[in-house]
């Protein structure tokens, strides 16, 4: 059986390396600790890309194309669609939480959902960025049974449709 060991990286597209450098290097203080050109896909298209890494504590990295030849146009993604949840000590929320309104960034929360605490943020590609803090160890995340949720969600779901 093959076991997946870790996220290595996640990976989105960028409007402009700098200003996403910034945010994530300076504001957040990931490192940036990869970066390269691509000029030729894998189907043999020439393109002008680079690829860029900010590294975890883990060693996990969350990763940005920014593609030249066909720009990306910012959205405003809904919590929803997408969001990068990354997870800080409480203290660090706060602090964060702080720095953020200091620095003019779109910043919302604390919001407690009963087992993390959140803060938001919106880079500036339009991503949602949410650092958070459990509230309870991971071993307890099983405890609300989470099949037996999802197995009545699943179940009920046309009932619910508002």
């Amino acid at each position: 059986m093959i076991k997946l060991k870790k996220l290595h990286h996640n990976a989105y597209r960028c409007i402009d390396s700098e200003d996403t450098r910034q945010f994530y290097e300076d504001f957040l203080g990931l490192p940036l600790v990869k970066a390269f050109e691509i000029s030729e896909t894998a189907t043999g298209d020439k393109t002008k890309v680079l690829h860029t890494f900010y590294s975890l504590d883990d060693s996990s990295s969350l990763a940005f194309f920014e593609v030249l030849n066909d720009p990306l146009q910012y959205k405003s993604w809904h919590d929803f669609d997408l969001h990068i949840a990354l997870e800080v000590e409480e203290t660090v929320l706060i602090d964060f939480f702080n720095k953020g309104k200091k620095s003019n960034i779109e910043t919302r929360g604390i919001s407690n959902h009963g087992f993390i605490k959140s803060i938001y943020f919106r880079d500036p590609n339009g991503y949602v960025i949410e650092l958070t803090t459990p509230l309870e160890t991971k071993e307890n995340y099983n405890k609300n049974k989470p099949r037996e949720i999802l197995d009545e969600w699943i179940s009920n779901k046309n009932e619910k449709i508002i």
